[in-house]
């Protein structure tokens, strides 16, 4: 029977897998549970996948190479995400491993709080909200209306499609950057910068895009503008963006994403009163989730027939096949 290590500690299989997904994954094979509260990591890891076939992945457990040196029975690396930055995948093509990753089934979730961010920081929201739960009563101030608004994206992947296409539904004039796409009308990075009242990064991180919103990039800002980000911490320098809010260049931020452990917003800047921040959960509702979820166990069905499945990324060098 097939070996399987589920690596999602209690807490991460209940929101991040779900009980439909591991019902499908027993089907296929003997299911080992993570049943610790820290991640399942290093030589924790490599213990617990002894005799293991797969590892289907939570993000915070990474593949080095002594994971894929370490254990000779180990066929697959399944992800179950699309961000596979932490697993070494050219020792785990070296080794003959399987890695795969899940494709983007958050698209709409991600864009929908986008959404209620735009809202959010154009109307104070949260800050009137957090006033009167402290016993005051917030002075009232002049919102901004979506419509007439220019929202400025930053890479035209599948979530800034849709964020486009949601922002000019809204009647805003929307403004693209993306280097890397000619089938859309795009302007100047810095053009965007200086005539968008919203910005939004959503530009894969790269070492090419790691602190794309720096310190010039915020002297370019349009004064007054807001920053969101609900893609990856690494796009934005945040001393250059703690230095934005406090000389009042950008009025404020709103963040899902950071430089804290697991991609979280720092807590310093997220408890500023100009910025509002959730938890690294853009992508954390249930038809987001049991996409990719529901994806490894498809993954992993096929890898079982001995077939690279849709989301391998190194089939080319996977030699330990079942």
């Amino acid at each position: 029977m097939t070996q399987i290590l589920l690596t999602h500690s209690p807490q991460a299989r209940e929101l991040y897998y779900g009980p439909r997904a591991l019902a499908g994954l027993r089907q296929l094979g003997a299911v080992s549970l993570h049943e610790g509260n820290e991640p399942l990591e290093g030589e924790s890891l490599i213990k617990a996948a002894q005799d293991c076939d797969l590892i289907v992945s939570y993000r915070q457990s990474p593949g080095p190479a002594a994971v894929f040196e370490r254990l000779p029975k180990l066929k697959a690396f399944v992800r179950c995400a699309i961000d596979i930055r932490n697993i070494d995948v050219a020792a785990a093509s070296k080794a003959g491993v399987l890695v795969t990753q899940a494709s983007a089934g958050f698209v709409t979730s991600v864009c929908e709080l986008v959404l209620g961010f735009l809202v959010d920081l154009s109307r104070g929201i949260t800050r009137s909200t957090m006033e009167y739960r402290a016993g005051r009563v917030p002075s009232a101030s002049m919102g901004r209306e979506l419509k007439g608004s220019t929202l400025g994206v930053i890479g035209y992947g599948a979530i800034g499609k849709e964020v486009v296409r949601v922002g000019r539904a809204l009647g805003m004039r929307v403004l693209v950057f993306d280097p890397y796409v000619k089938d859309v009308e795009q302007t100047s990075l810095e053009d965007l910068l200086k005539q968008s009242d919203f910005v939004v990064p959503l530009a894969v991180a790269t070492a090419e895009t790691e602190n794309l919103m720096n310190t010039a990039a915020f002297a370019k800002m349009k004064p007054g503008a807001y920053l969101i980000n609900v893609s990856r911490g690494n796009l934005v320098d945040e001393r250059a963006l703690e230095a934005a809010l406090d000389s009042g260049r950008i009025a404020g931020c709103a963040m899902d994403v950071g430089r804290a452990p697991d991609q979280m917003p720092t807590p310093r800047l997220a408890a500023r009163p100009d910025v509002i921040a959730t938890p690294h959960t853009a992508g954390l509702t249930l038809p987001a989730i049991e996409h990719q979820s529901l994806e490894t166990v498809a993954q992993a069905a096929e890898i079982i027939k001995g077939r690279a499945p849709k989301g391998a990324v190194n089939a080319q060098h996977w030699k330990r096949k079942p």
